[in-house]
């Protein structure tokens, strides 16, 4: 079974049916009871860093979550859900602490000589260039295939080892990470059709081993 942590995220709904068409068995959770049955947990998010941290402290998950990381249980971060993993965000000046399993702050996209007009937030598809091949998030996925995204943060990593998959949107920035049970994505996998249902598929058959 797949924990799939409900804080009140606005994507849940398609994250869960996704999940589903690739077989997996899915528990929505909105607390800690439950986990101890799961072979694997799903984060997914969009608006606010600091409404996901806030909503997830407030439901106790926030302490439970590092808690399974930390035994090296497999964990999937989408989106928000991948942002939260790192320190703190620029977003409306937080002052909210992520959970701090990847050193690194999450930044704005800024305008650049070559695109002074970027169009922030990034909205539609776009490229990954795969920098860790080995990654299993990965298999059956070729490099350069086509995900969605819709954000105006994205996280940077102190640790570039951790930097699975970058992308260039004004700049090139760590799309997803991976380390032993850790995977997140910046881009929303649900949404992203075949490779997004490949990438899913390929998460549940890690927690199922």
């Amino acid at each position: 079974m797949l924990a799939l942590i409900d804080y009140g995220a606005g994507n849940i709904r398609s994250v869960e049916k996704a999940l589903r068409a690739v077989g997996a068995d899915v528990q929505r959770l909105d607390s800690a009871t439950g986990l101890d049955q799961a072979s694997g947990m799903v984060l997914p998010g969009v608006g606010a860093f600091d409404d996901c941290v806030n909503a997830l402290r407030r439901r106790e998950l926030l302490a439970a979550i590092r808690r399974w990381i930390d035994d090296g249980r497999p964990f999937l971060g989408i989106c928000v859900g991948y942002q939260a993993l790192f320190d703190r965000s620029e977003e409306f000046h937080s002052c909210a602490l992520g959970l701090g399993v990847f050193p690194g702050p999450v930044v704005r996209f800024q305008p650049t000589a070559d695109e002074p007009r970027l169009k922030i937030p990034q909205i539609g598809w776009n490229q990954v260039e795969i920098q860790k091949p080995d990654c299993p998030l990965y298999r059956g996925i070729p490099d350069g295939a086509y995900f969605y995204f819709v954000h105006s943060f994205y996280p940077q990593p102190t640790d570039e080892s951790v930097i699975a998959t970058r992308t260039r949107y004004g700049q090139s920035f760590a799309s997803s990470v991976w380390r032993d049970n850790v995977y997140a994505t910046q881009f929303h996998p649900e949404k992203s059709q075949g490779n997004g249902l490949q990438l899913l598929r390929n998460f549940v058959e890690i927690a199922a081993t």
